[in-house]
């Protein structure tokens, strides 16, 4: 292994990192700020942050990139979800456990893979398939509070809506993914961080002090600017496929955090949850991996996910259905579909 590859592989478990802090961190702050100001300040500080990162890119940044008035829809889209589900986050972080919100992310995939396949009829495989199970009843068992209690837990109830969202806005965003990474997480960044903002002046919550304020708006550029950043430089050496399941291990990184610094009870549930999530994380990754070795032509295409760019190489040399997973979501294209996609959206 070349110097290289491990710099790009600390890139990319650093990004991993940078992301598990989100929920055990904003668990704390949670105490002192509301969920629907805490979701306004991470998003602001990650469009501050990112935005500074943009004005020393833009220069460089091809203008074809840059979002026009045609992704305007989807943009719109996006920024909605995007106020949605960090508040959904924050509400359902605010009640459970951080190790459970933690784990309970991965539903994400679930949400994406089943929103792909009605809306837009894609592909699932049967390893997949295997994995959404594994990763439902985890949460399932997430999801009831307490050793034998049959109670739904409320808290769960939030922290799954907010992955709906976000899988609904990973479909969305799918439409607008071509275009400049630093562009469309500084406009999300700013505008559905200033809509969480304007929602919690509107129902009356406190503003909280400046002393919590600033730490919340430095973890949202840590959590999810800084994470963008080193994701993508892992990318541009490692790939797509490798990257992503590098930074499969997010939240598992996020549900240690939890136990390290909240003191988190670890409850039999707890961990026969854990080992069903970890089952459906690696086929994820298994079936992300599986696709990522090469033949004699190449094709290319990028989806985003919370800014996150992902940059796919495909490639075929015979004909034959030909499945490639999307980073850490779970839906499929075939290579004629991608060729299709190519043309309509001029992905890079």
């Amino acid at each position: 292994m070349t110097n290289k590859n491990i710099t790009a592989i600390g890139y990319a478990l650093a990004a991993a990192l940078f992301y598990a802090i989100n929920v055990p961190c904003s668990k704390l702050l949670l105490e002192n700020v509301s969920p629907t100001f805490m979701a306004a300040f991470l998003y602001i500080g990650a469009g501050i942050g990112v935005g500074v990162m943009y004005l020393f890119h833009y220069k460089n940044e091809n203008p074809k990139e840059r979002l026009n008035r045609k992704d305007l829809p989807y943009t719109i889209g996006m920024i909605v979800l995007d106020i949605i589900a960090p508040i959904l986050l924050m509400i359902g972080v605010s009640i459970v456990t951080s190790a459970n919100a933690s784990l309970l992310g991965n539903f994400e995939i679930v949400a994406t893979t089943v929103i792909a396949l009605l809306l837009f009829k894609e592909k699932v495989s049967r390893r997949l398939w295997t994995a959404i199970g594994f990763i439902t009843l985890s949460s399932i068992v997430l999801s009831f509070g307490g050793s034998g209690s049959l109670k739904f837990s409320i808290g769960s109830f939030f922290v799954l809506c907010a992955t709906a969202c976000w899988g609904l806005e990973n479909n969305c965003t799918r439409n607008i993914s071509g275009k400049s990474t630093h562009q469309i997480v500084t406009i999300k960044g700013f505008f559905s961080g200033t809509g969480s903002l304007i929602t919690a002046l509107i129902i009356g919550e406190k503003f909280p002090d400046i002393k919590y304020t600033i730490p919340a708006l430095i973890l949202g550029f840590v959590a999810y600017g800084l994470s963008i950043f080193t994701y993508i430089k892992a990318q541009k050496t490692l790939g797509a496929a490798k990257t992503s399941a590098y930074y499969a291990v997010a939240p598992f990184i996020g549900a240690f955090l939890s136990f390290v610094l909240l003191h988190e009870t670890l409850t039999l549930g707890y961990v026969i949850a854990l080992i069903m999530m970890i089952v459906g994380t690696v086929l994820v990754t298994v079936d992300t991996l599986v696709y990522s070795h090469l033949h004699e032509h190449t094709h290319t295409f990028t989806h985003l996910h919370g800014g996150l760019k992902h940059t796919h190489t495909i490639t075929h040399s015979h004909e034959h259905n030909h499945y490639v997973i999307d980073d850490k979501h779970g839906h499929k294209h075939s290579v004629a579909e991608l060729e299709k996609s190519l043309t309509n959206h001029n992905m890079m």
